[in-house]
């Protein structure tokens, strides 16, 4: 049991010091992209609301026009300053148009690798967290049984 614990935190500890090292390589990786100007055709929001929660969440949908195709702004946290026939700034990037960089930054195949490790880690702390503490609870049964004899 004891071995089971000691290996799960040997993989947790591997999969934090895996985060680290890919945050790194995420901030260091060159982006390709090339600033253009596109028009906005389209605006909208749509409100969700979580029926258990009542919490409120809102996705911004803006659709730009690019030299004659039009394409939807990726990563816009707002419709702040995009208004029908706005000429906005806007970075092209694997046939995609974003807000801004850090939604190039955050779908490239490294910032992916690196969420994968940070879901990870989380999801194995509380493994063996969880784990631990039933393989301590079970000592503890195991150790007033012994005595009790």
């Amino acid at each position: 049991m004891k071995n089971k614990v000691a290996i799960m935190w040997g993989i947790t500890a591997f999969c934090l010091i895996m985060t680290v090292v890919f945050w790194f390589l995420m901030n260091k990786v060159e982006l390709n992209y090339e600033e253009v100007t596109a028009i906005v055709t389209n605006t909208s929001s749509k409100d969700i609301v979580n029926k258990d929660t009542g919490n409120r969440t809102t996705f911004y949908e803006i659709i730009v026009e690019y030299e004659g195709e039009e394409y939807e702004l990726q990563n816009v946290h707002g419709l702040s300053g995009y208004y029908k026939g706005k000429s906005v700034k806007a970075l092209l990037s694997n046939g995609k148009l974003y807000a801004n960089v850090e939604g190039i930054k955050s779908t490239s195949p490294v910032a992916i690798v690196y969420f994968i490790f940070l879901f990870g880690t989380f999801g194995m702390l509380i493994a063996s967290s969880t784990y631990m503490s039933k393989a301590k609870q079970k000592e503890k049964t195991e150790t007033k049984k012994e005595t009790a004899k």
